[in-house]
């Protein structure tokens, strides 16, 4: 009787992703960006961001001599910057204590910033072929309905489970091949709503599906209402069409891009900003931006302002930002939104 990877390899080698990018000289670099871009967003959003950010830094001592700046700008619309700041963070971690060369132990790439367990799993499996099993949201979602295991899968006791089934299915042979061939079951066929069960090569032992209760795994996660925050920002624009922009903390929401002045009061300019007010106000239309954690309300104010090169072009917390877009910064994504609206709506 075929073992449970033997189906899913045969599966694979006839319905599997082969033409993926990265899947085209799967080194270390390429399947690590690859899998942190992964995080959180959909291969088809990814490609694009992938394939420019591999252009622009294709080794990673390129990514670790880079200004995090240029890092951020590639990045801008992929959301989660933490992981583009740990990635340049990574690389150079990488090129300091293991001379440029990726660890080959699962132990030391889960030191890496931004890279856990099964973000290592997936660069030592799909990159060295090494026996490290992933537990991404795909393959939670497989063996949660194949086993009908109950509970929100980020619990612990849950979470310890499905590590102890991905490590004990995992064949000794074909490992990138399996890796990849679990999370591709899962994105294809084993899928969060209207899964293709009658396709699936475990549909006969998959309990989920022989008691035709799929859609109850994975369990949700407890829902809780998200809160709302409410900000200004402030659009100070000068006659030349440059806007003025602050670099944000390195830490926190959009740590290290630059964004607008902001209050949590409409006349609450920060100081450095009040020096360029010329006068007339507008208040713009307000837009929300939803965090996972909760919704911010936006209230843009724009406000004719003087060009004040010195103080602030001088000062790297603070720069004119042309609303052609010439300069490449890396922008908070509502910041990007409300600045191409203004560059399309003069």
């Amino acid at each position: 009787v075929p073992s449970f990877s033997d189906k899913v390899l045969s599966w694979f080698a006839v319905n599997g992703r082969h033409d993926l990018p990265w899947q085209k000289q799967p080194t270390p670099y390429r399947v690590w960006i690859s899998e942190i871009m992964l995080q959180q967003t959909q291969v088809v959003t990814v490609i694009p961001y992938f394939m420019r950010f591999l252009d622009r830094f294709p080794t990673v001592a390129e990514l670790a001599a880079s200004d995090i700046n240029h890092v951020l700008h590639l990045w801008t619309g992929l959301g989660y910057y933490a992981r583009a700041r740990n990635m340049h963070k990574a690389a150079q971690l990488i090129m300091k204590e293991y001379a440029g060369l990726f660890p080959t132990r699962v132990e030391d790439l889960e030191t890496m910033p931004g890279v856990g367990r099964s973000t290592a799993g997936a660069i030592a499996a799909l990159s060295m072929n090494i026996r490290a099993p992933i537990l991404d949201g795909n393959v939670k979602r497989v063996l949660t309905r194949y086993f009908a295991i109950s509970g929100w899968p980020e619990q612990t006791s849950v979470n310890n489970e499905l590590w102890k089934l991905a490590e004990n299915l995992m064949p000794h042979d074909n490992i990138a091949d399996y890796s990849q061939a679990m999370m591709d079951l899962g994105a294809t066929l084993c899928t969060r709503t209207h899964p293709s069960c009658p396709s699936c090569p475990l549909k006969v032992e998959c309990e989920a599906n022989k008691t035709a209760t799929t859609q109850d795994y994975p369990s949700r996660k407890p829902k809780k209402k998200l809160p709302v925050k409410t900000i200004f920002m402030f659009i100070l624009q000068n006659d030349l069409d440059e806007v003025l922009l602050e670099k944000r903390p390195p830490n926190g929401i959009w740590g290290s891009l630059y964004s607008l002045p902001e209050s949590e009061s409409s006349t609450g300019l920060p100081p450095l900003s009040k020096l360029v007010v010329k006068g007339e106000r507008k208040a713009l239309k307000p837009i929300r931006h939803t965090f996972s954690h909760y919704h911010l309300d936006i209230s843009p104010i724009r406000i004719t302002a003087k060009h004040e090169p010195h103080g602030v072009s001088e000062n790297d917390h603070w720069l004119w930002y042309p609303l052609d877009h010439s300069l490449k910064v890396g922008l908070a994504a509502p910041v990007k939104k409300l600045l191409s609206s203004l560059a399309s709506n003069p």
